[in-house]
C-alpha cells in the first residue's frame, strides 16, 4: 500500500480543500486519470493519477476544509496487491471544473455518504440552536441534531458535539475545553460590541477569505504605507476609446477604460523604473517588465490576474487578455501562474459609482493604484471655469521602495499618458 498525498499546487501553499473525489474505493485507476479536485485559496485544480493500482480507502472525506500538504488522502494498491513504487498526485491546474464543495472541517477519516440534514426543531416543535458549520457536519454524516446536548455558549450544539456523536461518544470536558475557550471567545467578542448570540449566522471562513485576511492583515500592519491621489481630465480618451472600438469592431473586440489604464500604468513603469520595485530583506528588485495586476471580484473575495509584459501589449491584446482572465477568474480556472507574483496592482471600482479610495498593498509589489469614477466635474482652464470628465486616482506605495517623489513621478507620467492617449499608442 502507498498512500497518496495532499499535493502543494503553488510554492505558498499550506493546505486547501479536498472538494471533490472522483473516484471511489474500489475504482481502478490509470496514470493521468482524474481522482480528485483540490481548492485552493485562489483556484479549483483537478489532480491525476501517476501510477496504475486499486483505490483501497479514502482517507479524507470529499469537502474537508484545511487538510494539510503531505497529508495522505487516499491508498493505492496495483491489481496484483503488490506495494506501487511511488504514486503521487499530480496537479494540473487549470482545467478543473469548479465544485462548490460542502466545508467540513478536515478529518482523516473515510468518506461517509452524505444523507439529508435533520430537522432545524425537535419534535416537540423546540428550536434546535446549532451553529452553520454543526448543522453541515451533521447532514453530511447523518447525524441528527436533535439526539445531540449542545456544549456551546446557552446550549448551542456545535462542530465539536457533532463529531463526537459521530465518533458514538460525546467529548469529555477535559477534551472540550480548548475548542469551548475559542467558541466563547468568539460569541463574546460579538456580545461585548452588542450582538447578542442567536441573533446571527456564523459563516465560516473558507480558504480564501482566510488567505485574503492574513496576507492583508501582515501587509497593512507591516509595510509603511502612504497614499499619493491625483485627478486626470478622461475627454480625450474616452474619444480615442470610442474610435479605437469602431475601428476594432469588426474583430468583435471592446477596449475599457480599464484597459487603457493597465496600458499607461505599464508603461509609466518602464519610464519611471524606481516605482516597478519591489522590497525584499537582501535588497530592491527592479523589474524588467511591467507585469501589471488586476483587481477581479470573485464569489467568496478577490483575485488578482496578471498581464505579463503589458508595456510590449496594444490595448486590443489587453483587452481580449484582460477579458479572458477576469472571466476564468471567476470560474476559478486560472493557473497559479497567472494570479501569483505581478509588479504592480491596478484596482477599479469606478463601475460602482466610487469616486475615490485607497487600497491596501499587495506584497510583494511595491505600490497599487486605486481607480475611481470619471465624471462631470468643474474645473478651471485659462481662467475660465469649465466642465470636464475627471477621474481620481490614488496610488498606495511601499515607502521603503516608492518615496514620495518616485511616486509623484510615476503618477505625472500616469497621468500625461491617460490625458493625451496618443502618447501611449505612439
Amino acid at each position: 500500500m502507498t498512500d497518496i498525498l495532499m499535493p502543494a499546487l503553488s510554492p505558498t501553499m499550506e493546505e486547501g480543500v479536498l472538494a471533490k473525489w472522483h473516484v471511489k474505493v474500489g475504482d481502478v485507476v490509470k496514470a493521468g486519470d482524474v481522482i480528485a479536485e483540490i481548492e485552493t485559496d485562489k483556484a479549483t485544480m483537478e489532480v491525476e493519477a501517476v501510477d496504475e493500482g486499486e483505490v483501497t480507502d479514502i482517507l479524507v472525506a470529499e469537502g474537508s476544509e484545511g487538510v494539510k500538504v503531505n497529508t495522505p488522502i487516499a491508498r493505492l494498491k496495483d491489481e496484483g496487491g503488490a506495494t506501487v513504487p511511488a504514486p503521487k498526485a499530480a496537479a494540473t491546474p487549470a482545467t478543473a471544473v469548479h465544485a462548490e464543495p460542502a466545508k467540513p472541517e478536515a478529518a482523516p477519516a473515510p468518506a461517509v455518504a452524505q444523507k439529508s440534514a435533520s430537522a432545524p426543531a425537535k419534535a416537540d416543535g423546540e428550536r434546535v440552536f446549532a451553529s452553520p458549520l454543526a448543522r453541515r457536519i451533521a447532514a453530511q454524516n447523518g447525524v441528527d441534531l436533535k439526539s445531540i446536548k449542545g456544549t456551546g455558549p446557552h446550549g448551542r450544539i456545535v462542530k465539536r458535539d457533532v463529531e463526537g456523536a459521530k465518533g458514538g461518544a460525546q467529548p469529555t470536558a477535559a477534551s472540550t475545553a480548548p475548542a469551548l475557550a475559542g467558541e466563547a471567545r468568539k460569541v463574546q467578542s460579538l456580545a461585548q460590541m452588542g450582538i447578542p448570540d442567536g441573533s446571527y449566522d456564523l459563516v465560516p471562513l473558507d480558504g480564501m477569505r482566510k488567505a485574503i485576511a492574513r496576507r492583508l492583515t501582515d501587509s497593512f500592519r507591516d509595510v509603511p504605507h502612504f497614499p499619493l491621489t491625483i485627478d486626470c481630465e478622461i475627454d480625450g480618451l474616452l474619444a480615442a476609446r470610442a474610435r479605437v472600438n469602431a475601428m476594432l469592431e469588426k474583430d468583435g473586440i471592446k477596449v475599457s477604460v480599464n484597459d487603457f489604464i493597465i496600458k499607461a500604468s505599464a508603461m509609466a513603469l518602464k519610464a519611471v523604473p524606481e516605482a516597478n520595485a519591489s522590497y525584499s530583506p537582501e535588497g530592491i528588485a527592479l523589474h524588467h517588465n511591467a507585469d501589471v495586476a488586476m483587481a477581479v471580484a470573485i464569489d467568496g473575495g478577490l483575485i488578482t490576474p496578471i498581464i505579463r509584459k503589458a508595456e510590449t501589449r496594444t490595448l486590443s491584446q489587453i483587452a481580449t487578455e484582460s477579458k479572458d482572465l477576469a472571466k476564468r477568474a471567476r470560474d476559478r480556472k486560472l493557473k497559479p501562474e497567472e494570479f501569483q507574483g505581478g509588479t504592480f496592482s491596478v484596482s477599479n471600482l469606478g463601475m460602482f459609482g466610487i469616486k475615490a479610495f485607497a487600497s491596501i498593498i499587495n506584497e510583494p509589489q511595491g505600490a497599487i493604484m486605486s481607480v475611481g469614477a470619471g465624471e462631470q466635474r468643474p474645473v478651471v482652464k485659462n481662467g475660465a471655469l469649465a466642465v470636464a470628465t475627471v477621474m481620481t486616482v490614488t496610488l498606495t506605495c511601499d515607502h521603503r521602495v516608492v518615496d514620495g517623489a518616485i511616486g509623484a513621478k510615476f503618477l505625472q507620467v500616469f497621468k500625461a499618458m491617460i490625458e493625451e492617449p496618443v502618447t501611449m499608442l505612439a
